[in-house]
């Protein structure tokens, strides 16, 4: 059932009135009003991405490091801090201050409390939907993976919270790594007549026959709308291969302008992409297709508080990103006349679990999905005496205790701990459960790996990923963040050309010789041929949090960056 806005309205002042938590600085009519969006236009969407299976509220740190190199640098997304405050028009201090940025992040997220939840967004998703007609709900992918119930069920329990919340269409990326067999059994029978799954891009290998529908087309409010599909890119080489081995993927940007006019051919008024390209990768396809009116993208987390409109021949594009971890939520009002979009309005709201009464039907499926496995997720490892975070192109702090862990239990030289952005926080003085562990670790292949690598194949990684995240041009790039490294000392100048990046890389201050073997800890092995390797990721990490019992600050190890003075996404 949707909540029209005085519905809500109604629901918001029972809650505080009955003693609902809501943070000393911010007043109920504020709690209110951050969710009064007045609806215009007449074609609405609503957006979610990335949530990584995240059902419960959660704390999440925004990055402190994004940068933007040649073309990109000072632009959206590549802002931090105050810059992204002053390119938003966002007052420092707020609600909002902290749901997209990094500032003051201990002292906000205990005077804010924690984002996201699915009971807490099922109650703004209903509200929005009931005062806006026939408004589709969104999901840009990455929502079957990042939890251990999501692990342990095969993604069932998001499967079923994504029907119970109302999402109407999805494309994907993490999700294909259950493997083709699974997929299809979800999409062919779980989402059956109640959530199309798209993906434009996403081929047979052997006659490169369309998997999945490219786009579906509904009306709104008498108006004809194409939702394209375009799931993550490089999903076959980020990712196992041998897990998706009889699909092709790619940008298929030729493809692409054919799905768009063939949609447009087929009477839709306006066109959205539901992407999962990374926003760089986006914001070039934006540039080059013409008939797109939008695209709602997803991948790199990027929580983007305003559009970016890109011209292209055919007029222009409206580009958005809508953050991770369930914690924000896009809504997308469209003015569609005459067959075209004349107006649009959009908001990226944050989703506060203490401002958001929780919903009864999503509350009630979630306690059933968690009962079975409680003890096991809350069973206290160690306390962290720190804020552990996962966020930033070089490094975090909970990717820190994993290279540490990795270090100590494998008995390496250096670590490397894949630069992957989904991952909770915590704040100094919580209990690190097996569930936060999961949280950073809960993959289909998580095993770890003891290798000795020559001095030359360590910078030749170190290049290889570098050049993924900073390549200046966005359809080179994976979209992840830099490989972590512990153990291993280096500089890096991300402005460089390919093979010239890594520089000065150093062992206990000894530079690394090219003909010299090391012993190279690692985890998420992408090949087929390291299935087992040695013990799953979390395993070892929980071996060390054993022994500590109390994780004090871990000092990041960082490269010394060449060339980024001033760089606005650099605090």
């Amino acid at each position: 059932m949707n909540l029209s806005r005085r519905e809500f309205s109604t629901v918001m002042a029972a809650a505080l009135a009955a003693g609902f938590p809501i943070q000393r600085e911010a007043s109920a009519a504020q709690a209110s009003s951050l969710y009064e969006v007045p609806r215009t236009g007449n074609v609405h969407f609503l957006h979610m991405t990335d949530c990584h299976a995240q059902l419960m509220p959660v704390y999440f740190r925004e990055p402190s490091v994004n940068l933007g190199v040649g073309a990109m640098q000072g632009k959206l997304p590549h802002l931090v801090g105050e810059h992204l405050l002053k390119a938003a028009h966002i007052k420092a201090g707020t609600p909002e201050a902290h749901a997209f940025t990094y500032l003051n992040f201990e002292r906000a997220a205990r005077q804010y409390g924690k984002v996201g939840g699915f009971a807490h967004l099922a109650t703004l998703v209903k509200q929005l939907k009931g005062g806006r007609p026939g408004a589709l709900l969104l999901d840009g992918g990455d929502t079957w993976q990042g939890s251990a119930t999501a692990l342990w069920t095969q993604g069932q329990d998001m499967v079923d919270a994504a029907k119970l919340l109302g999402v109407d269409v999805m494309t994907g990326h993490w999700d294909f790594t259950y493997g083709e067999e699974r997929i299809k059994t979800i999409v062919e029978k779980d989402f059956a007549g109640k959530i199309d799954f798209v993906a434009q891009n996403v081929k047979t290998n052997d006659f490169g026959d369309p998997v999945f529908k490219p786009y579906v087309i509904k009306e709104m409010n008498g108006v004809a709308v194409a939702i394209v599909g375009q799931a993550f890119p490089y999903t076959p080489i980020a990712n196992p291969a041998w897990l998706t081995p009889n699909w092709s993927f790619g940008i298929r940007e030729s493809e692409m302008q054919e799905t768009v006019n063939e949609a447009r051919a087929k009477g839709a008024q306006a066109v959205v992409l539901l992407s999962h390209n990374g926003m760089d990768v986006d914001l070039k396809m934006a540039s080059r297709i013409t008939g797109i009116d939008a695209i709602l993208g997803g991948h790199t987390h990027d929580g983007v508080p305003v559009p970016v409109i890109v011209k292209n021949p055919g007029g222009q594009t409206i580009v958005t990103n809508a953050g991770s971890n369930g914690k924000f939520l896009g809504v997308l009002d469209l003015d569609v006349k005459d067959k075209k979009v004349v107006g649009f309005n959009y908001r990226l709201l944050p989703v506060f679990s203490k401002l958001l009464p929780a919903d009864a039907a999503m509350s009630a499926l979630i306690t059933n999905i968690r009962a079975p496995y409680e003890a096991k997720l809350s069973e206290k490892l160690a306390v962290t005496e720190g804020t552990l975070f996962r966020r930033g192109n070089f490094n975090g702090s909970f990717d820190q205790l994993i290279l540490d862990a990795l270090m100590d239990v494998r008995g390496a030289d250096i670590a490397f701990s894949p630069g992957f952005r989904w991952g909770t926080s915590l704040l100094p003085g919580q209990a690190i459960t097996r569930e936060h562990v999961m949280d950073q670790t809960a993959i289909s292949y998580p095993w770890t790996t003891l290798t000795d690598m020559r001095g030359d194949m360590i910078k030749t990684i170190l290049e290889d990923v570098g050049d993924n995240l900073f390549n200046a041009d966005p359809y080179y790039q994976q979209g992840g963040d830099m490989v972590r490294v512990g153990g291993l000392s280096y500089r890096c100048e991300p402005g460089a050309k390919m093979g010239s990046r890594i520089q000065d890389m150093r062992l206990k201050g000894k530079l690394i010789e090219a003909d010299k073997s090391y012993k190279v800890a690692g985890w998420a092995p992408v090949a087929e041929a390291s299935k087992n390797a040695g013990p799953p990721v979390w395993e070892v990490v929980e071996t060390y949090l054993q022994a500590h019992k109390v994780v004090k600050p871990p000092k990041l190890n960082v490269p010394s960056l060449v060339g980024m003075a001033g760089n606005p996404g650099l605090a």
